[in-house]
């Protein structure tokens, strides 16, 4: 089982700050796990929410704005230097693209375009890189783009269980039902697990053979993992 930084180490650190992934090398974890959406200038950025409220009590709205304009507020990770981190350090990723969103899916396509310039360096890495997304039809896009050597994971497992190579399901589906987590991974997809940072929540995921969990605690989550 291997242990991706949920946003990076984001309980010790700002979420998806350059700090925080750097601290989830620190802590051990395998890979980092990052949501991406597309500025004003289209401009792939690591940013969760839609706006700057939450994190840096800002009303700027991400794809309304440039990124010089975000980064004026508060730290932005672009993508490319997210990237950059992987690869020296080969770690993996699992990148969400967020939905539904002003943009459309100019976020795959700007996705697709980065790894596609970066292809040499990503084989030579040998790093995984997943795709996620709650939205069918961003999968499909990226599905169609013909890109080799990607796990596509679809957190709406219910309705595509069959079609793409990986399942992400909430560890909340889980507790309690091991039989629904057995079920998903007899389908033969890769199971990632989102966001798991408890030791009992560890041990759920560990009973249904998951291939990677996310959590906030990289560094804890791998003494948990040792001790099972």
């Amino acid at each position: 089982m291997l242990i991706y930084a949920h946003r990076g180490a984001s309980a010790d650190y700002r979420e998806m700050s350059r700090a925080a992934y750097l601290a989830a090398i620190e802590q051990g974890a395998d890979g980092f796990e990052c949501d991406l959406r597309l500025t004003k200038d289209r401009i792939l950025i690591c940013w969760h929410d839609d706006d700057l409220l939450r994190i840096a009590e800002s009303p700027l709205k991400v794809a309304r704005s440039t990124l010089s304009e975000l980064q004026a507020v508060t730290e932005i990770l672009t993508f490319e230097e997210l990237l950059d981190i992987a690869l020296s350090h080969r770690k993996n990723l699992a990148l969400e693209t967020k939905h539904p969103v002003p943009t459309g899916r100019a976020v795959e396509l700007e996705l697709m375009r980065a790894l596609s310039e970066n292809s040499a360096r990503i084989e030579a890495s040998g790093i995984d890189i997943a795709i996620m997304s709650f939205s069918w039809w961003a999968i499909r896009r990226v599905s169609r783009s013909g890109a080799l050597g990607i796990y596509l994971i679809a957190h709406r497992w219910q309705r595509i269980l069959n079609i793409f190579g990986g399942i992400g399901p909430g560890i909340f589906l889980l507790r309690g039902d091991h039989g629904l987590g057995r079920k998903l991974k007899r389908s033969n997809r890769k199971l990632f697990i989102w966001t798991v940072n408890t030791p009992e929540d560890l041990k759920v995921a560990h009973q249904v053979k998951a291939d990677v969990v996310m959590t906030d605690i990289p560094g804890k989550m791998r003494e948990y993992l040792s001790a099972l």
